[in-house]
């Protein structure tokens, strides 16, 4: 599956870090995110980075309106785009400490992955998709606006996915709890919209009709 494979490629991307490039002028440049990083941990003690929640159905059945039929993360990278194109031909593994090439890889990733394609069939769809939550706007009632990513730490603890995997998600009604890797299932009408922001670009938007914590 696409979504298996660039998560192990986004663990690799952060090996670059240990040669002392990319990721640390990245963080330095998001002065929210470590706060972010401790809420991350201090909410959610049930996964790991990168763990993705299961495929399918939540163990407690829930009424989901089936005008929203489930989305898969794979199913929002068209079918012929490769997301590992850009590190054809780098052994990371090869790279010593500050060599250059950890940053150029890290810079060819992030233009690549800020640029990456949308399946166009999906434009209008009504879906539901679960996924973790990172509050981007909030007011005094509560979260208003989020990103939605298919893996934990995303954005977060590692540096952020392919833009057709992130979705910028505007509630209808502010959600006063809504901590950073939280869990939720979220459904509404999926269009491509690009939103940027300093954790990440989104290449799709959800106008939320309804937000559920999930339970597995």
């Amino acid at each position: 599956m696409k979504i298996s494979k660039l998560i192990a490629m986004v663990v690799g991307v952060v090996a670059l870090t240990a040669v002392g490039y990319g990721l640390a002028s990245w963080f330095m440049g998001k002065p929210d995110l470590a706060q972010l990083s401790t809420d991350a941990v201090a909410n959610n003690e049930n996964y790991a980075v990168g763990d993705r929640l299961p495929a399918g159905e939540a163990k407690k059945p829930a009424a989901f309106d089936p005008a929203f039929p489930e989305l898969q993360w794979d199913d929002l990278m068209p079918a012929d785009w490769d997301p590992m194109a850009a590190f054809r031909g780098l052994d990371i593994a090869e790279l010593q400490d500050n060599d250059p090439k950890a940053q150029q890889a890290l810079d060819t990733m992030r233009k690549a992955w800020n640029d990456a394609p949308v399946n166009p069939e999906l434009a209008g769809k009504k879906v539901r998709i679960p996924g973790f939550a990172i509050p981007i706007e909030q007011s005094d009632k509560g979260v208003d606006e989020l990103l939605l990513v298919p893996y934990f730490g995303a954005c977060i603890h590692t540096p952020p996915p392919p833009a057709n995997q992130i979705i910028h998600v505007k509630l209808s009604e502010p959600q006063p709890a809504v901590g950073a890797m939280q869990a939720y299932w979220i459904w509404g009408e999926l269009t491509a919209s690009k939103f940027s922001s300093e954790l990440g670009d989104a290449a799709y938007l959800i106008k939320a009709t309804g937000i559920q914590p999930y339970e597995d």
